[in-house]
């Protein structure tokens, strides 16, 4: 774990250049704003080790599968959003010299990402190998308001003489993905163009041919007035204008520089240059200080919409407020085609693609602090893949309309090469259903159903029902082969979790058939018609959930994880030493397969999902018995353990869990930060609070909080939007008060106690009678 991030309410905060550090600093201060997003890479050039990484939505490449040996179904590519033109770049020669903060002296390095205002900032003096001192101040930004664009001023002043400076504004399209599998070049040049203060490239993929337009207009000021670069360049791959500036000690020097970047998804090839040009004048008519307020206005807004506010405790605000930051940046909700990558737009691990992450851990977050809308596009999403799906489960030999959603896709298809996740990690299907679920109870929207999801549960508990095999010696349905979500176990039979999601999915398959039938009869049989329903499905449906196995321990009184847990050697997290950590790092896969290890929530998943089916004393036996046995090595983990933790009243292991998940990357907690954010993530970090501190949950279509103050805690404060109405809710030791900024009444219970609360109004509830 490293702590080198200074706590502060509302920035992230680094002093000092640690080389090693650095590529965890470019994932930790990345920007973005939903439809292209950039690394916190240096604008000028630097010699070390570094992830160049500038990223557009929706544009990827179907990189050829690495394996050594090839199996029957499995993916001929692995997709990935593309690392591509270079636009921040601005090299810089003094007196000759490449700046370049790898070969000289770096003093008084600070770097900040104003998370208020959304931009990222950076200062730093520098002495160069012949003695020559500059220092550089440099400020950059996506913009959320015109979120094609990006923005940056970059400051130079020569230091105790005059310099005679080379600036170089550029773009770059010759650019690689650093996990390329046969490292290739992803990108082939199309257009270049430089005409006056502006430049343009357009690349285009292979194979999948999406073309990206990259412009830029740049500015340089000497003593206020616009200089005129000497030279100009513009080749397939890369263009730029130079400016030789003589500039006396002290003087700044100025470079603005907007860019562009213009997607095929988004516009008509044959019109991408024309858009790109006309939105470089709309930005650069702004110009940097307009785009730069308009900037920190969007936020505040976005700020007023989703923060939440934690008092007296400044390393657990900084971090909660850094992850809904994050989250902002990376996804929006306004376009139904783009969905969320474990790694945002922050690094190249896991492809950029969807995962169940979204189903699993995003969804509660965008239904509580977005628009329906929002949520309702992740799931159309997954609808629209449907049929991808179902090409999907025929590859590994199923039927008549079974649906096997991906475990990593762009567009629907199975994209994932390791085997035991690309044909075992079924459970994903669960995930999804379960966000169906979800999003009715959450928002009330039951015609979803009838528009979108009945067809997709129907595809999905055709694919558990032909996944379970009947046991003629337990006389019951098992299901064998599979991983569950604890990744640290392959191949196994009876995963209890994804026994238990499969069973869950078929009822409520069945439940929304029903009430389909109930609220739309038309619809209903449009539904059997176009899914080739058939009413005995139902009646084996129904089999399978009335004789499903579910492994157990009568002596612990638990869910056995899968069969034959207990024949692991039984030696807790605690008894291992500080060195053998990560296990992912430090063992050998064969190792970790043969222990008790879990890499996260499991059978403790599946109780956070379905936690009403179960009495306090089961999750709490449950929980006592695996948690000493989790390692936490994925990110998705720390959140559901806080999350229940809390339900139980354990403060401590609540708190603790909360605060790893919230800093996960801020302290690089599994020192893999360097690759990319946890975007997903961050997610369960909102739901650890609202969710775990605040015990929200929807019952019987109503809101309820069941809230608790760690005790580093003054108070806690957040929104949340409900079915049309928005309430601020405030916790602190003595009371919780709600209150409705929404134009109608709506009845929540706190700890079991309606509160009716009508519209501009404030409701409390005294926490000290839960205490007596």
């Amino acid at each position: 774990m490293k702590q080198y991030i200074h706590q502060d309410a509302w920035n992230i905060i680094e002093e000092g250049f640690e080389p090693h550090l650095h590529k965890i600093s470019e994932s930790i201060f990345s920007i973005g704003n939903g439809r292209m997003g950039q690394r916190a890479c240096f604008e000028e050039a630097y010699s070390g080790e570094s992830l160049q990484g500038s990223y557009v939505a929706g544009v990827y490449y179907p990189d050829k599968t690495r394996v050594g040996w090839w199996k029957n179904g499995y993916p001929e590519y692995f997709a990935k959003v593309l690392n591509a033109a270079n636009w921040i770049g601005i090299h810089v020669k003094i007196n000759g010299e490449v700046l370049d903060l790898a070969t000289c002296k770096v003093e008084n390095f600070r770097r900040v990402l104003n998370m208020r205002e959304g931009y990222l900032e950076r200062s730093f003096e520098a002495t160069l190998q012949h003695g020559q001192r500059v220092r550089i101040h440099a400020q950059r930004f996506c913009s959320i308001v015109d979120d094609e664009a990006g923005a940056i001023c970059y400051r130079i002043t020569p230091l105790g003489q005059a310099a005679r400076l080379e600036i170089t504004p550029y773009l770059n399209g010759d650019i690689r993905n650093q996990d390329a599998n046969y490292d290739e070049k992803f990108w082939e040049p199309i257009a270049h163009d430089v005409q006056g203060s502006e430049a343009y490239i357009t690349m285009e993929t292979r194979k999948t041919a999406f073309q990206v337009t990259t412009g830029m207009a740049y500015t340089v000021l000497q003593d206020g007035k616009v200089l005129a670069p000497q030279t100009t360049t513009s080749e397939a791959t890369y263009v730029a204008a130079t400016f030789q500036v003589q500039a006396p000690a002290g003087q700044e020097i100025v470079v603005y520089k907007m860019a562009a970047n213009l997607s095929s998804e988004n516009h008509p090839k044959d019109q991408l240059m024309a858009h790109c040009k006309a939105v470089i004048a709309r930005v650069a008519q702004k110009g940097f200080d307009g785009l730069k307020q308009e900037q920190a206005s969007a936020w505040a807004k976005k700020w007023e919409e989703n923060d939440i506010i934690i008092e007296g405790d400044v390393s657990a605000q900084q971090a909660i407020r850094f992850n809904i930051f994050q989250l902002n940046q990376t996804y929006t909700g306004e376009d139904a085609r783009l969905n969320i990558g474990p790694k945002g737009f922050t690094g190249e691990k896991y492809g950029g693609s969807t995962y169940w992450d979204t189903e699993a851990y995003c969804i509660p977050f965008y239904l509580a602090t977005a628009a329906p809308s929002v949520a309702r596009n992740l799931l159309v999403y997954r609808y629209r893949h449907l049929q991808k799906a179902i090409e999907n489960a025929a590859k590994l030999g199923f039927k008549d309309g079974a649906a096997l959603y991906p475990m990593v896709t762009m567009n629907g298809e199975e994209c994932h090469n390791e085997w035991e996740i690309t044909f075992e990690e079924i459970h994903r299907n669960g995930a999804i259903a379960f966000a169906i679920y979800n999003y009715v109870r959450y928002t009330g929207d039951a015609a979803y159903l009838e528009e979108y999801g009945l067809e997709v549960l129907i595809g999905i508990a055709r694919f558990w029902a032909q996944r379970v095999s009947w046991s003629s010696d337990k006389k019951q349905y098992v299901m064998l082969g599979v991983t569950g979500p604890n990744e640290y176990e392959n191949n196994v039979n009876n995963n209890w979790y994804t026994n238990t999601m499969a069973t869950w999915c078929l009822e409520y398959a069945l439940q929304s058939l029903q009430t389909v039938q109930k609220a739309n009869a038309t619809r209903y049989q449009e539904l059997l018609h176009a899914t080739h329903f058939k009413p005995e499905e139902t009646t084996q449906w129904q089999h399978v959930i009335d004789n499903m196995y579910y492994p157990a321990s009568k002596e612990l009184g638990i869910f056995l994880q899968q069969d034959g847990y207990l024949d692991k050697e039984q030696i807790l997290v605690k008894d291992l030493p500080a060195s053998a950590r990560p296990l992912n790092q430090k063992w050998s896969w064969d190792r970790i397969l043969r222990s008790c290890y879990i890499k996260q929530a499991d059978v403790l998943q599946g109780l956070y999902f379905l936690e009403e089916r179960y009495d306090i004393d089961t999750i709490r036996r449950n929980y006592d018995f695996y948690e000493p046995r989790t390692v936490h090595e994925s990110s998705l983990s720390p959140c559901v353990h806080a999350i229940v933790a809390a339900k139980l009243g354990d403060e401590q292991r609540a708190y603790e869990f909360y605060l790893r998940t919230a800093r996960l990357d801020l302290d690089d907690y599994n020192n893999d930060t360097e690759d990319g954010l946890h975007i997903t993530s961050m997610a369960g970090t909102w739901m650890s609070v609202v969710e775990g501190f605040a015990g929200m949950r929807v019952r019987n279509g109503q809101l309820h909080f069941a809230p608790f103050l760690p005790a580093k805690w003054k108070a806690f404060a957040f929104k949340i939007r409900f079915r049309g109405a928005i309430l601020q809710v405030h916790i602190d030791q003595r009371q919780v008060q709600i209150t409705n900024i929404s134009v109608r009444t709506i009845t929540v219970y706190v700890h079991g106690t309606a509160l009716a609360i009508a519209a501009g109004t404030t409701e409390g509830f005294s926490q000290e009678l839960i205490k007596a």
